[in-house]
């Protein structure tokens, strides 16, 4: 059985090179989704056991459920690259890297199969149940890389997850301040300040003040991805307002 895994099901080994060593004194305590965004899971296993292209994960999970382990968990896989999350900036030196096979906004992206998302519930209960993960720490891709990635997207089913006890989820609206007002790309004031302080606080890689520019609408779409995954226009009205308090409430 590949790394410490005690999960029911099928796991095999396809080692890639494309790891090092963890950080002295590391602690494994932040879990990242992602789609691999590519034609084929094919090629996807091609390119993370690639030397030359220095990208990996821990585990892969295929459409129909089966789980590849790519790296050691006790070592550093290649997965978040230039990514924030609590400003931290080594994401790699603490997480743990999940890829699903899909093609992704680029080749057609498609909803999770029913096989996948159970594959992937087990492999994270597993993991979560070895490491200090908080469920503020279970991410996609791109809520610590927001600027340039939107992996796993808006069909992954993170209310699934949750459900499951694994990461956040909003579930009872909370209105503070405000919070009434909609808010978009050239706004200031302070309820603009109060959402960049949120997020920020939660764990965006916002700075806590400023005016809604493009990087606060780019954390903003990033949050609906994973939080509301039914609006991405990078709006902060009323609703989206009361998903951002409610979990940072949760956290």
């Amino acid at each position: 059985m590949p790394a410490d895994l005690l999960i029911d099901r099928p796991v095999s080994w396809q080692k890639s090179p494309n790891h090092d060593a963890r950080p002295d004194g590391a602690t494994i305590d932040i879990l990242i989704l992602h789609y691999t965004g590519m034609a084929s899971a094919a090629a996807a296993l091609d390119r993370m056991c690639d030397p030359n292209a220095k990208v990996s994960a821990h585990y892969l999970v295929d459409e129909d459920g089966a789980i590849v382990c790519l790296v050691d968990e006790s070592r550093r896989a290649w997965h978040a690259g230039q990514a924030q999350w609590r400003g931290r900036d080594d994401i790699n030196g603490t997480s743990i890297g999940i890829e699903m096979v899909n093609p992704g906004h680029e080749f057609g992206y498609r909803a999770f199969p029913e096989k996948q998302m159970a594959a992937v519930i087990d492999l994270c209960l597993d993991i979560t149940a070895r490491h200090p993960i908080p469920a503020r720490h279970v991410l996609g891709h791109g809520d610590v890389a927001y600027a340039r990635r939107a992996d796993p997207g808006e069909y992954f089913d993170w209310s699934r997850l949750a459900a499951a006890g694994i990461g956040l989820w909003p579930k009872v609206a909370v209105v503070t301040g405000e919070m009434g007002l909609i808010l978009r790309k050239g706004d200031g004031g302070t309820a603009v300040g109060d959402i960049r302080r949120a997020l920020a606080e939660f764990g965006y890689g916002v700075a806590a003040e400023g005016a809604f520019d493009t990087e606060l609408e780019q954390a903003v779409i990033a949050f609906q991805r994973h939080f509301r995954p039914g609006c991405l226009d990078g709006v902060v009205d009323p609703e989206t307002a009361q998903r951002i308090f409610q979990i940072l409430a949760l956290a």
